[in-house]
């Protein structure tokens, strides 16, 4: 873990909560990696995102959820990597307006949220909206929670620190599988980028 919080990293007025993929074809009854769910629940993160965005909304601080979706009809998106060709050969799961790209009804969204969805790619900010709606907010520190530790989350964080962000993640509301890989990626790579925290320093802070 970093050193403890600072508050003023995480002040109310310049930060946001990015929730990253917590949709019900993710992490949800229609997810074809049952296990990511599986742990993101064993390890209370569901329940403490939802602690998080209660307290994130009470003290004012934006809430956006980064979604990923297929694009309904026509042609179809890029298939450039191999997670994207097996995510082609099942053209209904997460197309926009499904059942399955939904946000986890535990989480939102709520009226004063914003959705930005990402229609290629496996990363947030590339090709998406997700950026400006930051900075019109007022953004300046961002609060990472979600899945998956393995790419996506690490790859929000890149993107972050290089479009000039700081990121924090509270290492009790994100997950990954294996469940010892994600640990591995938090203590070697996500450390060098993110102020590591827990959901209750950032609600501390608020509070």
């Amino acid at each position: 873990m970093s050193r403890p919080l600072d508050p003023a990293v995480v002040r109310p007025d310049g930060t946001a909560v990015v929730t990253m993929e917590l949709q019900r074809g993710i992490v949800g009854p229609e997810s074809l990696v049952p296990e990511l769910g599986e742990q993101l629940r064993a390890a209370g993160g569901v329940g403490n995102v939802r602690r998080l965005l209660t307290a994130a909304r009470t003290a004012g601080v934006a809430v956006v959820h980064a979604t990923v979706a297929r694009r309904g009809g026509g042609r179809p998106g890029l298939t450039n990597a191999p997670i994207l060709e097996r995510a082609a050969a099942m053209p209904e799961h997460l197309r926009t307006g499904s059942v399955s790209a939904q946000v986890l009804a535990e989480i939102g969204p709520e009226d004063d949220d914003v959705t930005v969805e990402r229609l290629h790619g496996v990363t947030p900010f590339t090709g998406t909206e997700l950026d400006a709606s930051l900075r019109g907010l007022g953004v300046r520190t961002i609060v990472l929670v979600g899945v998956s530790v393995n790419m996506g989350i690490l790859g929000a964080s890149m993107e972050a620190v290089g479009l000039g962000y700081r990121v924090v993640v509270p290492v009790d509301a994100v997950a990954g599988v294996p469940a010892d890989y994600a640990a591995e990626v938090i203590r070697y790579s996500l450390r060098h980028l993110a102020t590591l925290s827990t959901v209750d320093e950032v609600v501390a802070a608020w509070t």
